[in-house]
């Protein structure tokens, strides 16, 4: 099995760093690939084209080999190799690589906000059409001291999707010997407590996280038939007045991620990440996997 680090120009090797890690934890190959641009698909007078295609031919040898010295050096006991591929965009090049090399995860990092996960033209690109799961690490993530993922947060809306996601969360957990834990994050906003429906609109929102957490417990206790001990997972509701505060309710642990499904919109054979879903990747504190 295998996972794919896809590397942009402003990429740094914490995108790497992420992606050993994941590998190191479910015990898969790691392949790291660098995109650069395709060249044109007519010649051009005086050769211009071939000036441009052996210049990206240099960059992207250069972009794999430091890549490759990274990971010689910092991802112990993942087996790992770095290459580049020429694409006329990002997206499209790191789905036809995904296919080829039968990779079960695309991985790629955050550029800016220091801790935090944001997404780029290339990410929200492969959130919205890959057919297997994406994962977006933190700007500056470091491999937890243990080296492994210590526990996967499930992001809980009592949908399709989200069940899917719990069930092979579940099963990786298994495999990687991390602990489970599931949350529901809500915004209740903070008008609705003081206005004059207030008294109603806190009764729909307390019946609410009373049966999200009645479905929580069963779906938790329907994991018993892969092996796990639903009294070991964690169980809560979270809410705030906005995304980022609803998730600093919660505690987040070192080697953390969390886990989002994808939207029920989207087509089974490809991810679709909704506007809630969204909201709730880029107020990630941790790295985020999107599966379907």
């Amino acid at each position: 099995m295998t996972i794919l680090v896809g590397l942009g120009p402003l990429d740094t090797h914490a995108t790497i760093e992420f992606g050993a890690t994941l590998a190191r934890s479910d015990g898969q190959d790691l392949v790291v690939v660098s995109v650069v641009p395709a060249p044109w698909p007519t010649p051009t007078s005086g050769g211009v084209d071939k000036e441009y295609a052996a210049w990206a031919a240099s960059q992207g040898a250069v972009a794999s080999d430091r890549a490759q010295a990274f990971i010689d050096e910092h991802c112990t006991g993942v087996p790992a190799r770095a290459t580049w591929v020429r694409g006329r965009s990002a997206p499209s090049a790191l789905r036809r690589e995904a296919a080829r090399t039968g990779a079960e995860l695309i991985v790629l990092g955050s550029s800016r906000h220091m801790g935090r996960v944001a997404l780029g033209s290339t990410a929200d690109a492969l959130l919205h059409s890959s057919p297997i799961p994406v994962a977006v690490g933190t700007h500056g993530y470091v491999t937890p001291e243990s080296g492994v993922i210590s526990r996967a947060t499930v992001a809980f809306r009592g949908d399709a999707p989200s069940h899917r996601a719990l069930r092979r969360t579940a099963e990786v957990c298994l495999r990687a010997g991390a602990a489970l834990r599931v949350v529901t994050f809500a915004v209740t906003t903070q008008g609705m407590f003081t206005a004059g429906v207030g008294r109603s609109e806190r009764l729909i929102a307390d019946q609410w996280i009373e049966d999200v957490a009645t479905d929580q417990r069963r779906v938790v206790e329907g994991l018993a038939g892969l092996g796990v001990d639903p009294a070991e997972v964690e169980q809560s509701v979270a809410r705030g007045s906005d995304w980022v505060e609803a998730l600093r309710q919660v505690p987040w642990h070192d080697g953390e991620i969390l886990v989002v499904g994808s939207s029920r919109e989207g087509r089974l054979t490809r991810l679709f990440l909704g506007p809630t879903g969204t909201r709730i990747v880029r107020a990630a504190p941790v790295p985020v996997i999107v599966a379907r």
